[in-house]
């Protein structure tokens, strides 16, 4: 069983990537339960799930196929081997920083418990932008990122419900197809010939289906 580790708002900043203005990408823990609730659309909801976050590039971020987003610290402890340096929870913008959940194994659409009454579903995994590479100050981060295929999981909200650090995270169902966030990942952004079979499988977001059927036709 996994658990989560801290819960990260938001503490908004300028940000030096180009025509991005201010960004809410530095998430910061905090004590105490937060509620978790679905936003709504992405451009015209609340954004973020979790009350009392901020997100800023509505056009990209938020909405309810992306309602939270998740990390996992054994990825974290991975990127520390490799860049030589700390990184803390929320310095990739999560809002849960779990530990002992597969994050980038877990199935699109399968279900977590959360605690004793929140309930998620993992949907895409978070495509890297200049947000972050401006955060990360890393040469080519958004393209070792994306290579490296650990791209965390954002979430929808299947039944609203509290969180907070120490929250047990159990996952209650797992969809027959198999379909990982890692593997959508690479299919999406580095192997095309996968696309096919990602495009009709459940618990996709709408729109990143309609993406896709477009890309193929």
């Amino acid at each position: 069983m996994g658990r989560i580790l801290s819960v990260n708002l938001a503490v908004p900043e300028r940000s030096t990537a180009k025509r991005v203005g201010i960004t809410g990408i530095n998430k910061q823990p905090v004590d105490g339960p937060v509620a978790v609730r679905a936003p709504g659309p992405k451009t015209t909801g609340l954004h973020s799930g979790l009350v009392g976050d901020q997100i800023f590039d509505v056009e990209h971020h938020g909405g309810d196929d992306q309602a939270v987003y998740a990390y996992a610290r054994e990825d974290y402890d991975w990127w520390e081997a490799r860049l030589d340096r700390v990184l803390p929870g929320g310095v990739f913008g999560e809002n849960l920083t779990t530990a002992g959940v597969d994050v980038n194994g877990a199935v699109i659409g399968e279900t977590w418990l959360v605690g004793d009454d929140l309930v998620l579903q993992p949907t895409f995994g978070r495509i890297p932008c200049a947000t972050f590479q401006a955060r990360m100050a890393e040469p080519q981060w958004v393209k070792r990122f994306t290579r490296e295929n650990r791209p965390g999981a954002y979430l929808r909200v299947v039944e609203p419900g509290t969180v907070q650090a120490g929250d047990s995270v159990t996952v209650v169902h797992r969809p027959a197809h198999g379909v990982t966030i890692a593997a959508a990942f690479r299919a999406y952004l580095t192997e095309p010939e996968l696309l096919p079979a990602l495009a009709e499988i459940e618990g996709l977001p709408d729109d990143l289906r309609h993406t896709l059927r477009s890309r193929l036709s």
